[in-house]
């Protein structure tokens, strides 16, 4: 959703999200200043350790700078612990926050794009979530006091500050080479990394057919060309950054030496005592430690400013600017109106200009030859795919208007690729939402699916495993058949429904089809062939995305009957091609 500052101006979600955390980042700032103020204990313990006790030999003022030193202390690790612990929270509060939205915006690109890296979207919110939680971001909230300690060493001493300050810098220099020489290569690295997995990913979805047909070989190489790629980016990034990061740990001994070499003369020529000399040195290295992670932890930020800006991307793209209004429940009328489709990622128009009607209750079988634009119908009046022209609607409405969660149980769609999900039979028939065991036995019974399920080794609690793997593919076609059943919903699309059904299930699927008949509901079924359209009252014939005929079921049927005979005949009087010879 997008939401409007008090400028006007729109901010997407995550953008929204990291503004309502601005008081966390706030109070985080204010807690890294106290933790860096009490870094100084150490260095003032030793320098009154050296000037004052050693010198006055005073037991009794040790005991006193040691209750005090060891109390502020303990102060530092409780406000470093809370400080920690809120940028935990924060982090979660981020997940918490955006991981429904992002889930709901991979599955909507996912029907926009056809693309296979769903899980990336969910990873790079781990990423944040992860930078949020971890050491990296203290580095970036210590780096601020970095001149503190600077100033005080400036107190001690202008030449032990002038050291101190010229050794920061160069470190500091060092970070930003680091952004500048590894920022190109680490993206590129990121992007690859992303194909490759998202091509094995696609890939391990049909590993039966690579096993079978010898395919794993070739598609070993094809992934190992694009997991080399990411390596390649992926160790030149490293190279460069392990470089400048080994540049920066001998540049801060350097300057760690430097101090101690440079206080160590000024004690010899007694413009300084030994006190003044250690307590720089320790300062140094605390003002140096966030400027050194910083350079270390760079591959860090430079993946999490990606995965910010690739969700940015993703949850601009399928933002809404105002929830659906809530419309009332759908009798089932469906029209069409000069409906054009367009697959994700293609230009070419599979359904064109396409215009008809259906009356609630009616029943419409849809036929054609492959690539007709069958399934593609289908997802249109389902609202899977949004038409690129025209309009599909239901009871008047677009059906692009309507929620899909106050749609979808009013819809019931078996699509031509039957996909189950992890979980129990009577899950995936109640679609995972409230349990309800006398809508799942209904459904099931109107699938004639209810005794097949009762056979089963735990009956409707069967867990049927990844992809629905522990059914038979008529198994899981016909639970896809409850699963659209159920509810009672008032539109249903069956799409090649018999495809992988045996004698039982063909009379199971008719019986079905009879009784949402009776029951009123519109339905409209897919398929190559006319046998079964039994039940139906009209039948649209397809032929390369444009309407052909429009017709009764009789009148339809009629016509092929007389057009098989003649294509038969004309076969027959047809003589076969001579062979060719070399």
């Amino acid at each position: 959703m997008k939401r409007r500052s008090h400028q006007g101006s729109q901010v997407t979600d995550l953008q929204g999200v990291v503004k309502e955390l601005r008081g966390t980042f706030i109070a985080v700032a204010v807690f890294s200043f106290f933790v860096n103020a009490l870094m100084l204990v150490v260095p003032f313990y030793m320098l009154q350790m050296y000037d004052r006790v050693l010198s006055s030999r005073s037991h009794s003022t040790l005991a006193m700078l040691t209750i005090v030193a060891v109390f502020l202390l303990v102060m530092y690790g409780l406000l470093d612990l809370v400080r920690s612990r809120v940028l935990v929270r924060s982090g979660i509060r981020l997940d918490r926050r955006l991981n429904s939205r992002v889930f709901s915006a991979v599955l909507v690109h996912g029907l926009r794009t056809s693309e296979g890296r769903h899980a990336q979207a969910l990873q790079d919110l781990g990423n944040l979530r992860q930078l949020l939680s971890s050491g990296s971001l203290v580095a970036l909230f210590d780096s601020p006091w970095v001149p503190l300690f600077l100033g005080i060493i400036f107190l001690f001493h202008p030449v032990l500050g002038t050291v101190a300050l010229v050794g920061a810098l160069v470190l500091f220099g060092l970070a930003l080479v680091n952004a500048f020489v590894t920022r190109g290569a680490f993206r590129q690295a990121s992007e690859q990394s992303i194909v490759a997995s998202g091509f094995a990913e696609s890939s391990l979805r049909n590993v039966e057919v690579l096993r079978a047909m010898g395919m794993l070989s070739g598609l070993r190489r094809r992934w190992l060309d694009k997991h080399e790629t990411a390596l390649a980016h992926q160790a030149q990034a490293n190279d460069r950054g392990g470089a400048i990061t080994s540049s920066s740990k001998f540049v801060r001994l350097l300057v760690q030496i430097s101090v101690l070499g440079t206080g160590g003369y000024l004690a010899i020529e007694q413009v300084i005592t030994p006190g003044v000399m250690i307590a720089s040195a320790i300062l140094m290295s605390r003002a140096l430690m966030p400027l050194e992670q910083a350079v270390g932890q760079w591959r860090n930020y430079v993946n999490a400013r990606a995965a910010y800006d690739r969700l940015n991307k993703l949850l601009n793209a399928t933002r809404s600017d105002q929830p659906p209004m809530v419309l009332p429940a759908p009798k089932g009328l469906v029209s069409l109106e000069r409906a054009v489709a367009v697959p994700p990622n293609t230009k070419v128009p599979v359904l064109k200009g396409l215009s008809f009607k259906l009356e609630a209750g009616e029943a419409l079988g849809v036929i054609g030859p492959s690539g007709a634009g069958k399934s593609t119908l289908g997802r249109l009046l389902v609202g899977v795919w949004a038409p690129q022209g025209g309009a599909v609607r239901l009871d008047g409405a677009d059906v692009s208007s309507w929620d899909p969660d106050q749609l979808g149980p009013h819809i019931g769609y078996l699509p031509q690729d039957v996909e189950l999900f992890e979980g129990t039979i009577a899950e995936n028939i109640e679609r995972f939402g409230e349990h309800d065991p006398g809508k799942v036995v209904e459904a099931a019974e109107l699938a004639g699916v209810h005794d097949l399920v009762l056979h089963l080794p735990q009956g409707y609690d069967t867990a049927i495993g990844e992809d629905g793997r522990a059914l038979s593919a008529g198994q899981r076609q016909r639970v896809g058949l409850a699963r659209a059943l159920y509810g009672d919903p008032c539109l249903v699309v069956l799409d090649e429904p018999n495809s992988n059904l045996d004698t039982d299930g063909e009379q199971a699927l008719q019986q079905a089809l009879q009784s949402l008949k009776n029951r009123g509901a519109t339905v409209v079924l897919i398929a190559h062939r006319p046998a079964i359209m039994a039940s139906v009252d009209r039948i649209l014939v397809l032929q390369n995305g444009t309407m052909e005929l429009l017709a009764p079921r009789e009148k339809v049927m009629e016509r092929f009957r007389r057009v098989t005979p003649i294509k038969a005949a004309a076969a027959r009087r047809t003589p076969p091609a001579p062979m060719e010879t070399q």
